[in-house]
C-alpha cells in the first residue's frame, strides 16, 4: 500500500470488531479486522459519517420534551471562555456576554428556540432529531458481524457486512464516483457501490465469485434495469475448452454457473468429490426442496459408464434429477444410459404434471452458451427463488455450500 499510494498518504488504521470473544489458548483472543485507510493525494474526498447516540447518552442529556414530543437539551448561550469574544447586553434581567447579538437573540425567541432555566437564564433549545450523531472513530463496534441466520449471509468465508462497506464508500466518495474492488469475492463492495449510486469495477480470479456476484446483483436489484458486463469468462466453445485445459476446478465452477448451480466444494483443491461437481435445488410443492446433482466433464473421453455413475450418485443422495454437463458430444450409448434412469414426476397438480422430465439429462456446454438449457421443473413455491431458498432450507454443509 505504501508503494502504491505513498506512505505519506496513509491516514488511519481502523479497527472493526468482527466477532465476539474467543477463548484462544496462550494469546489474546482475535476479534477484529484491521482496515488501512489511504488517500491518493492531499486533495481527497471526506464526508464525515456519524453513528447514532446510545440510549444511555440520550436519557442523560435529552431529558426535556416540547409540546410536539420532540426531545431536546439546553445549550449554553453565553460566550464566556470562548475565543473571539461575544456580545454584552441585558436579556430578560441577565447581563451576560452572549454568543449572539441582540437581534439574533430576538430571532431565536421568535423561532421558539429559547428555553429558560429556573433562574430565568436563556438557553438554546437543541433538538435531538437535528443532531447528526457521534462522529465516527477509528474503532468500529456498532456494525455487527454477519450472523449465521442473517438475511445477507451468503456463506462466503470472507464476507463483510454491507453496512461496513457502505460507511467506507460514503465517507470517501460522492455519487457517480468510481469504486474499484480488485479482490471483490462475493461482491459486497459492488452491491454497496451500486446502492449508493456509484460506478464500480470488481475483479476476482475465480468463476465462483463472478457467478455469485451476478446472482447477487440480479437478486438485489431485480426491480431496477441494472446492466453490467463480465469480462474474462468464456463466451464461446473454444474459450470454454481453453479454460478446461488450464484449470479443471475453475471450469467446473463456471459450468455449474451456466445452470445456476453452486459448486459442491467451494475450496479449490484436488481429490475425491463423491461424483458431485455441483448442486441445485427447486420446489415443485410446499414441502422439502428437491435436489439436482451436477456432474461436469471437460474432456473428450466421455462414456456411458460416467452416466451410470451419475445415476448411482442420484440414488445415493436421494436426488430428484441429475445433469451431466459435457464439452464433448454425447454418444448414442450415453443417451441410452441416461434414458434408462427414467423420468421425474412433478409433485404439484398443474398443467406441467404430464410433461415428461428425464431424470438424467446430457447437457452440452455449447448449447448452454447458446441459451439452450436443460428441461427442469418450474419452481412453484411462492416467493422462493433458487438463490434464496438454498440458504433457507438448511441444506448447507462444508461440502455443500449455499453462499
Amino acid at each position: 500500500m505504501n508503494v502504491i499510494f505513498g506512505k505519506e498518504n496513509f491516514q488511519n488504521e481502523i479497527i472493526w470488531k468482527r466477532t465476539s470473544a474467543h477463548n484462544d489458548a496462550k494469546k489474546w483472543g482475535p476479534v477484529h479486522d484491521t482496515i488501512l485507510y489511504y488517500v491518493k493525494s492531499k486533495n481527497f474526498t471526506w464526508n464525515q459519517q456519524y453513528t447514532k447516540y446510545d440510549q444511555k447518552y440520550i436519557d442523560q442529556n435529552y431529558r426535556y420534551k416540547d409540546n410536539e414530543g420532540r426531545l431536546f437539551r439546553m445549550g449554553d448561550l453565553t460566550a464566556s471562555g470562548l475565543s473571539g469574544g461575544g456580545y454584552e447586553y441585558d436579556w430578560k434581567g441577565h447581563t451576560k456576554i452572549w454568543r449572539y447579538p441582540l437581534d439574533g437573540m430576538r430571532e431565536l425567541e421568535n423561532e421558539g428556540r429559547l428555553v429558560y432555566s429556573s433562574t430565568g437564564l436563556a438557553n438554546y433549545k437543541r433538538y435531538l432529531d437535528e443532531m447528526s450523531g457521534v462522529p465516527i472513530s477509528d474503532v468500529i463496534t456498532d456494525i455487527s458481524p454477519i450472523g449465521s441466520q442473517a438475511a445477507e449471509r451468503l456463506g462466503y468465508p470472507t464476507q463483510k457486512p454491507i453496512a461496513l462497506l457502505e460507511r467506507i464508500i460514503s465517507a470517501s466518495s460522492q455519487p457517480g464516483d468510481l469504486i474499484l474492488d480488485p479482490f471483490c469475492g462475493c461482491g459486497t463492495a459492488i452491491q454497496a457501490a451500486e446502492k449508493l449510486e456509484r460506478q464500480w469495477i470488481g475483479i476476482d480470479v475465480t468463476r465462483l465469485a463472478i457467478s455469485l456476484i451476478e446472482r447477487r446483483l440480479a437478486e438485489g436489484f431485480r426491480h431496477v434495469d441494472l446492466k453490467w458486463e463480465v469480462i474474462g469468462v468464456p463466451k464461446d466453445i473454444n474459450a470454454a475448452r481453453d479454460l478446461a485445459l488450464r484449470d479443471k476446478c475453475q471450469f467446473q465452477f463456471w459450468a455449474c454457473s451456466l445452470v445456476q448451480a453452486w459448486p459442491y466444494d467451494r475450496k479449490i483443491k484436488k481429490g475425491a468429490d463423491k461424483g458431485i461437481d455441483g448442486v441445485k435445488f427447486f420446489y415443485d410443492d410446499n414441502a422439502k426442496p428437491k435436489k439436482i446433482i451436477i456432474s461436469v466433464k471437460g474432456g473428450d473421453n466421455v462414456n456411458p459408464g460416467m452416466v451410470r455413475d451419475l445415476h448411482g450418485v442420484i440414488e445415493r443422495e436421494k436426488a430428484a434429477l441429475g445433469l451431466f454437463i459435457t464439452l464433448a458430444k454425447p454418444t448414442r450409448p450415453m443417451k441410452e444410459a441416461a434414458m434408462s434412469a427414467g423420468f421425474y414426476e412433478i409433485s404439484t397438480n398443474n398443467s406441467y404434471r404430464d410433461t415428461p422430465i428425464p431424470r438424467i439429462q446430457l447437457v452440452r456446454v455449447e448449447d448452454l452458451l447458446r441459451g439452450r438449457g436443460p428441461k427442469l421443473p418450474p419452481d412453484y413455491a411462492s416467493g422462493r427463488g433458487t438463490f434464496r431458498h438454498n440458504r433457507a432450507v438448511g441444506e448447507a454443509t462444508e461440502k455443500n455450500p449455499i453462499f
